[in-house]
Formats: C-alpha cells, sequence, structure tokens
C-alpha cells in the first residue's frame, strides 16, 4: 500500500519513457561481482564486437522499472552493438524498483548504499572486460537520474561525465524516507554554494577532477518538478565554478520547443518545454556528451536560434487570473510573459529565479 500511493504517479510516468529496442545480443547477468551491501544485482550487455578497451556505459532505470525493462526500453544497448562499447544495467533492490538516494551510505564515497553496489560492478567491468577507466559514464531516467547525480557526487574519480534525464539535484532526496515529498515538488531550495557544499561532501578530501554533468527536464513535469532543474543548475555551475547564467543558450536543440543552455565545456542545461515527466530519452545526443560519438565533448550544436544568456522558460502561463486573485505558496508568480497572479498569498513573497520564472516563497 505504502508503494502504491507514494509511487503510483512515478510507475505512471515512466512507463513508456524509452522507445523500441533493437539490440543483436542478450543481457548477461553477473553475481558475486564485489562488495554489495543492499544486493543490487548485475546485468550486462557486451555487444559482439566489443572495442578493445572498451569505453563503458552505466545505464540506470526508472522508479518501478528494471533492468531488462531498460535494456529493451532504451538505445544504448542497440548503440553498444555499433560503436563497440559495454553497457552495465543495475537492478535496484528496492520492492518498488526505486534507488536509495537517500541515506548518508549512499551518499558517501566507499561507505555503503546503492551507490556502492553499482561501483563495484564498474570496477568489476574494468577488471574482467578491459573497460577504459579512463571513459565510464553513467546516465538514468526519474529515479535513475538522482542516482546518476549521487554516482557523480561520490565518485567522481570513477566517472568522466554523466547525463541526468527527470531528477533532482544530488542531495535532494536525503533523509529517512525512499520518497521526499518536498524535493519531489520543487519545494525545496538552497543557494548555489549549499547545494554545490552537499555534492563535495560525498566524497570529503577530494580534489581531483570532477564528472561532466548533462541535464535534461520537461517543463510540465508533476512528478518531479521543474524546480528541481533550477536547483541543479545552481548546484552543478557551483561545482564547476560556472556563472549562474549560461554562456550559450539555443534554441530548438536537439528537438522543437527544446533549449540547450551551455554553462561551460562541463556542464550543460536542457529543458524541454511542454513535456512531462515522460521526457524522451536522446541516446544519441549523449554518447555525443559522452564523447563516445562525434568529435568534442560537450557535442558540437549548431544554434538554430541564439537568446540572452537565460535558462529555457518553465511550463506555458497561466490564463489571465480574475481581479483579485493570489498565488498560493510554491506556484509561479511572474516572468517573461507571465499572465497569472503577480501577488501571493500571505505570508509569502514573490521571489525571481530568472527572467521567466519566479516563485511565490
Amino acid at each position: 500500500m505504502f508503494f502504491g500511493k507514494l509511487f503510483n504517479a512515478l510507475v505512471v510516468a515512466c512507463s513508456v519513457v524509452v522507445g523500441t529496442h533493437a539490440a543483436a545480443g542478450q543481457l548477461q547477468q553477473v553475481s558475486n561481482y564485489g562488495t554489495n551491501p543492499t544486493g543490487v544485482q548485475m546485468f550486462v550487455y557486451r555487444p559482439a564486437n566489443v572495442q578493445p578497451n572498451p569505453a563503458l556505459i552505466v545505464a540506470i532505470h526508472y522508479c518501478s522499472g528494471t533492468a531488462q525493462a531498460y535494456f529493451t526500453g532504451s538505445q544504448y544497448a542497440n548503440l553498444a552493438d555499433r560503436y563497440g562499447f559495454i553497457v552495465i544495467y543495475p537492478d535496484a533492490p528496492d520492492p518498488g524498483g526505486c534507488w536509495d538516494v537517500h541515506t548518508n551510505a549512499t551518499f558517501t564515497h566507499n561507505a555503503g548504499g546503492d551507490s556502492l553496489g553499482i561501483i563495484s560492478q564498474v570496477r568489476y567491468a574494468i577488471t574482467n572486460y578491459g573497460v577504459d577507466a579512463s571513459r565510464v559514464y553513467v546516465t538514468g531516467t526519474s529515479s535513475g537520474a538522482m542516482m546518476t547525480s549521487v554516482l557523480a557526487g561520490a565518485y567522481p574519480d570513477v566517472f568522466q561525465a554523466g547525463s541526468t534525464f527527470a531528477g533532482v539535484p544530488y542531495g535532494c532526496f536525503g533523509g529517512a524516507s525512499l520518497w521526499n515529498s518536498q524535493c519531489a515538488n520543487g519545494q525545496l531550495t538552497k543557494t548555489a554554494q549549499q547545494w554545490g557544499d552537499l555534492v563535495r561532501s560525498g566524497y570529503p578530501g577530494y580534489t581531483g577532477p570532477r564528472p561532466r554533468m548533462q541535464i535534461w527536464h520537461g517543463t510540465v513535469d508533476q512528478t518531479l518538478n521543474y524546480n528541481n532543474f533550477n536547483e541543479e543548475i545552481k548546484q552543478w555551475t557551483n561545482i564547476f565554478s560556472y556563472s549562474g547564467t549560461p554562456s550559450r543558450s539555443t534554441s530548438n536543440d536537439p528537438r522543437s520547443g527544446w533549449t540547450r543552455a551551455v554553462y561551460g565545456p562541463n556542464f550543460q542545461a536542457i529543458s524541454a518545454s511542454g513535456v512531462d515527466h515522460n521526457i524522451p530519452l536522446q541516446e544519441n545526443d549523449v554518447l555525443n556528451w559522452f564523447g563516445i560519438t562525434g568529435t568534442t565533448a560537450p557535442p558540437p550544436t549548431t544554434p538554430t536560434t541564439t537568446s540572452s544568456p537565460t535558462i529555457a522558460p518553465p511550463p506555458p502561463p497561466s490564463p489571465t487570473p480574475t481581479s483579485g486573485q493570489q498565488a498560493p505558496h510554491w506556484a509561479q508568480c511572474g516572468g517573461q510573459g507571465w499572465t497569472g497572479p503577480t501577488v501571493c498569498a500571505a505570508p509569502y513573497t514573490c521571489q525571481a529565479a530568472n527572467q521567466w520564472y519566479s516563485q511565490c516563497l
């Protein structure tokens, strides 16, 4: 009953996030691969034409999903047939299929949790499959996107780049419960420094390079609110010491209505206008970001329209309100093109996040 109530919306939203699969081979389950305190299962896809010292992608399923579902529903294995890399599909031990993205153990380098089980899978692949340790990448959707951020924060020495679809900032789901409504609803805000400090706390004393990060989010996501996208931007720009405004922003990239904001060579954020939690994966773009395809990373993108340095707009504005209507707590209250209420219900005030989005806080 608990999982049914908490994750029903997430199950529905994520059940068809990815497309048709056509890989030539099958998944192989691997047991006894190393330290695995929570019982994460390991499934691996090795194409017939695997390259010498291949790259490795860890592809992490959504809440309610499985390794098999992400294998058949995404194109990573199909692309592995073409480019000769290896894919690991971890399988969550939780009965609801969600990842541990809330405990101190999973947040902390070599301390335990689901994250350590996944890292053991990566270490196994490096030792047994000849994976190039300098070309290990991670991506995921929803709960898998959250785990991608956890791995990037707690194990920056393992991964070279990450890509998240419909996730939240590292540490946002922290707490006693598997589910964090405050974070999911976009009600948890911090300064860029506070978010960055959370990432740095994942591996105290680490001074090496951080994985390049790419984040994707739909503006009308009702499962993991779009405000999480703005908070993630604050977090990763702080980690890379970038300005909070992008150096370049291109519209209709990579799809019509989507906007790519580039903050520097190590971080970019793609906003999908009008898209809900069921955000379509962009596997080819991800491979380009990782550097498995293309000639550079981040990917060389030809702008279709150059805009001023801002992140992409949030959900479309509501109709003009009746006179005297006030926006409730957490609601939008302003921004470019906004025609809804601009006065917040007491005791909240309208605070600007960027030129497109102000919120009652």
